[in-house]
């Protein structure tokens, strides 16, 4: 995900030079038969490699995604190894250059239609939201079908990366049809020695996946994962990392270059049955409580809470939760635990901001997605209000973004009056955001977590 997607960031500018510099080459020599492949996909353009050098791919006879898939039910996406019909969202940690990195993906309402071949192939679309040191990096829109066979197959992506709370670049954005084929994401019954490829755009995005081993075991969010298996996955610069797959989760793990992102919790496959423990229940008002007093510079008020709030985590943290949401608890905690020693109203609010978003990715285990999504859009309500008090533009700007996502998450969960009063007020913080108006952009975000909570 991230890593990948980060490293393709970073070689588009080499690999357009590179496309053209190729062509001014065969413009120069005039001979037609050289011209490049049509971008709807052909023969050629399916089997050539996509790396900027032109090598480095596997042969074409290694690979099983050469055929034309059909695609009789393509939105019930079943494969164990990526069952997106099945994962409401997913939660995933790591750290990317030394910083701490986070993604959510979200299987969005209904489906959409992608025109390929000249036939309209139905796909689920997927929302993926990368955050790198809590900030937004990268927003991107997968659309994905089954084959008739059980191999999933990836038919594009809108892509939107971010640089300091803005859109800065949407390069990477594709479509079967468009500007390539249709790209194999997981073969029906992975074997040592697939080659596929879950992107094949050259010039836009490119990846070749080779699987290394099957019937892996990996340590899950709730303990051993059976049947997970490793893809070695060559980039479009050239550069190589390790996957795994793992089933009832899909993309699991992926790490290279020192970089790491990693599957915390995934819904409904590490839901677990009853209320929520009454200890993850105050963590969450506890932080909520914390930031309020914080906030009004209420010291005494806010020690009391935080007692409380520690008191809370040890209870909810001995319940043994995911291992890597709990390894991220107990950091935001020591940080928190530093904030109020300082009684520094930006440390407190921000690190009760962090200890928040830990315990609502606890609470993703109990309830409603839906639910969880609601309370993360008031989360990143109070991080913009946070980032105005900051007069941190940027941060205001991307939080914007954030909250303008994250209701794609819920809102068809609303009835129509709430859905037409909820993107009122997000037009109205979004123009405040533009016009530079911090205490407007404070006074809206305020109101709308009230709008919500009502």
């Amino acid at each position: 995900m991230l890593n990948t997607r980060t490293r393709q960031r970073l070689s588009r500018v080499a690999l357009l030079a590179g496309v053209l510099a190729a062509a001014f080459l065969l413009a120069g020599c005039g001979n037609s038969k050289h011209s490049a492949p049509a971008p709807s996909g052909g023969p050629s353009a399916a089997t050539e490699c996509g790396t900027n050098s032109g090598r480095g791919c596997a042969p074409t006879r290694q690979r099983v995604d050469l055929a034309t898939p059909s695609f009789s039910h393509p939105t019930e996406i079943t494969n164990p190894l990526f069952p997106i019909s099945r994962l409401r969202t997913t939660v995933l940690l790591g750290h990317v250059g030394g910083k701490p990195f986070r993604t959510e993906t979200t299987l969005l309402p209904g489906t959409r239609t992608v025109t390929w071949r000249g036939r309209p192939v139905r796909v689920l679309l997927s929302q993926y939201l990368a955050y790198l040191d809590g900030r937004i990096t990268e927003v991107a829109l997968d659309r994905y079908a089954q084959a008739d066979d059980g191999s999933v197959w990836y038919l594009g992506e809108d892509v939107f990366d971010y640089e300091n709370g803005t859109v800065s670049a949407t390069e990477g954005t594709w479509l079967a049809g468009r500007e390539g084929p249709a790209a194999m994401i997981m073969s029906a019954h992975p074997k040592v020695g697939h080659v596929y490829r879950p992107e094949n755009a050259p010039g836009i995005v490119f990846e070749e996946v080779k699987v290394k081993s099957v019937g892996t075991t990996v340590d899950g969010p709730r303990g051993p994962v059976h049947g997970a298996i490793v893809a070695h996955e060559l980039h479009a610069d050239g550069t190589t990392e390790d996957k795994v797959f793992a089933p009832g989760y899909g993309e699991f793990r992926t790490a290279g270059g020192g970089d790491l992102e990693a599957l915390a919790l995934a819904v409904p496959t590490d839901v677990v049955a009853g209320s929520a423990p009454p200890a993850l229940y105050k963590l969450t008002i506890g932080a909520m409580a914390l930031l309020e007093s914080a906030r009004i510079r209420d010291w005494e008020k806010a020690a009391a809470i935080h007692r409380h709030l520690t008191a809370a985590a040890s209870s909810a943290l001995a319940g043994g939760p995911p291992p890597l949401i709990k390894a991220r608890l107990h950091g935001t905690l020591g940080a928190l635990a530093k904030a109020m020693e300082s009684r520094k109203a930006a440390r407190v609010t921000q690190a009760a901001i962090d200890v928040w978003q830990s315990a609502l990715d606890l609470e993703l285990r109990y309830l409603p997605v839906s639910e969880i999504n609601q309370r993360r859009f008031e989360l990143w309500t109070q991080q913009l209000r946070v980032h105005a008090a900051a007069k941190d533009l940027g941060g205001v700007t991307g939080d914007v973004a954030v909250l303008e996502w994250i209701r794609d998450r819920f809102a068809d969960t609303l009835d129509s009056a709430q859905r037409r009063e909820l993107d009122l007020r997000l037009r109205d913080l979004r123009a405040a955001a533009d016009a530079r108006n911090l205490p407007a952009v404070a006074d809206h975000a305020a109101r709308l977590a009230s709008f919500l909570r009502v």
